[in-house]
């Protein structure tokens, strides 16, 4: 394989390295379970969605609305769930279909564009799909990749617009911001603005506004795409737009550490955090950009823009992210995929300036070895990282699973609501306690570290059924208070 790939054009290197991430990736998402928190909680609220027929308004648990985040990412993976039932691979392979799509408009834009060709094009499309960061996560059940498509799309609309005067592209810019509304809500018109703004202050260009878009046709199918579902959400669940409005888009922005998440805990992250993120999210790809915009400098050439500010629409649309998040402590590593589509055209466009020996590319193969290392680690649980999948495969085994309750012991992961079918739910308290309220059979998880020392389940009519690393699992009947360990 080694030596074949020697003798392949750049052209047809870039093409293997798109086609083997993006099936190593497919292959791999039934490899190993939904992950704690994020995963499972966004695959456990499109299992709820597709249970129960409520489209319009993701629930956090039964009858909990979640308003977080905006529907898309539910639809997806719910989706999902329609067509091939609720698994790991259902949850997850929508999101992946619009990764390709991202790929797909990144080979587009950098095809169409001045002095290009098919070998930037696959070379743009490579090192994305290459990157570390967005293949993960065009794989995950998170809302991160819908929002990079809408974001995408709308940069490339107005690009193409801009530069062709496509009235068509125009209208997908207004498209693009409807699908990040339903992705991610108002973060979307932020990006898009904040890089649109930088780009167009330089060069006399804001004199085009008023004629580069099709204002006034785009703005109303960006409210007829949009607003619907932000009317129906408030409807249904009075109070959401003041929550997601405020809270999501303003309090968790300025506030780090912000306590009035109603979901989940704030990521409390020193302020320009997100710049290290970006670094390493664009692995293996960093050290190159780095490398092609010193050489550029060093040679005496323009480096940032080109004739037709090209260059510098693409520097701005992938700093944006960082940009806005750069005054921000409660961020994540993922935060910065909105960017990473104008990182890889900016690879492959450098490349076609002052060109780097071809050779370098090969180290794209890294990734998709990286990405089979890590789903065998996590589907046979060599991470550390355990999920409920295994504990509760052995409880829906038993016989008395669908006729006895199924309650964790003062926290429930997201897994094993997903991995319950809903039915596990939590109880606080102390073991004694809990046993001593049990009025029904009852299959209990408990963590090893609640168990008191010298405690013994047969003795309080219970039966240890089974048990992962941290936990335990077991069946209780009557309780015999005599034996119960103190409340």
């Amino acid at each position: 394989m080694f030596n074949s790939l020697k003798k392949q054009s750049l052209t047809q290197l870039a093409i293997v390295l798109t086609v083997t991430s993006i099936l190593i990736r497919f292959l791999s998402l039934g490899l190993y379970p939904l992950m704690d928190t994020t995963e499972a909680r966004y695959g456990e609220m499109a299992r709820i969605m597709y249970e129960t027929g409520n489209w319009i308004t993701p629930m956090f648990d039964y009858n909990v609305p979640f308003w977080g985040k905006p529907p898309l990412f539910t639809w997806l993976s719910a989706a999902g769930f329609e067509v091939f039932g609720v698994n790991e691979f259902a949850a997850r392979v929508p999101h992946l279909l619009v990764g390709c799509f991202i790929l797909a408009l990144t080979w587009f834009v950098a095809s169409r564009e001045e002095n290009s060709n098919k070998e930037h094009a696959w070379l743009a499309t490579a090192i994305l799909a290459t990157t570390a960061t967005f293949i993960v996560i065009s794989g995950a059940v998170m809302t991160d990749t819908a929002l990079t498509f809408g974001i995408t799309l709308s940069m490339i609309g107005f690009w193409q617009s801009w530069t062709k005067q496509s009235r068509f592209w125009g209208y997908m810019f207004f498209v693009g911001l409807s699908v990040g509304m339903l992705a991610k809500g108002p973060l979307t018109l932020v990006l898009v603005g904040i890089s649109l703004t930088i780009w167009i202050c330089g060069d006399k260009r804001w004199k085009r506004i008023p004629t580069c878009l099709p204002w006034k046709g785009g703005i109303a199918v960006f409210l007829i795409l949009s607003l619907p579902w932000y009317l129906l959400a408030e409807w249904k669940s009075p109070g959401f737009l003041n929550y997601f409005i405020v809270g999501e888009h303003i309090k968790r922005f300025i506030v780090s550490g912000w306590e009035g998440d109603l979901y989940g805990t704030a990521h409390k992250e020193i302020r320009g955090t997100i710049w290290l993120y970006w670094a390493l999210s664009a692995l293996p790809w960093t050290p190159i950009l780095m490398y092609q915009v010193a050489r550029f400098f060093k040679a005496g050439e323009e480096g940032v823009v080109s004739d037709n500010g090209y260059f510098g629409f693409l520097w701005c649309w992938m700093l944006s992210p960082l940009i806005l998040f750069t005054f921000s402590g409660n961020i994540l590593s993922s935060y910065v995929m909105p960017g990473l589509p104008a990182f890889a055209l900016l690879v492959a466009g450098y490349q076609g300036k002052l060109k780097l020996p071809e050779k370098i590319y090969k180290i794209g193969l890294i990734t998709p070895v990286l990405i089979v290392i890590a789903a065998l680690l996590l589907g046979y649980n060599l991470t550390g990282k355990e999920v409920e999948k295994n504990l509760l495969s052995t409880w829906s085994q038993q016989v008395e699973a669908p006729d006895s309750q199924l309650v964790y012991l003062n926290k429930r992961p997201f897994s094993a609501q997903f991995y319950s079918n809903g039915k596990a739910r939590k109880v606080t308290g102390s073991l004694g306690a809990v046993l001593n309220d049990l009025k029904e059979p009852t299959f209990l998880a408990v963590k090893t570290n609640q168990i008191p020392q010298g405690f013994m389940w047969n003795k309080n009519r219970c039966e240890l059924r089974t048990e992962s690393t941290n936990r335990e699992l077991v069946y209780c009947t009557q309780p015999n208070n005599d034996e119960l360990p103190p409340a």
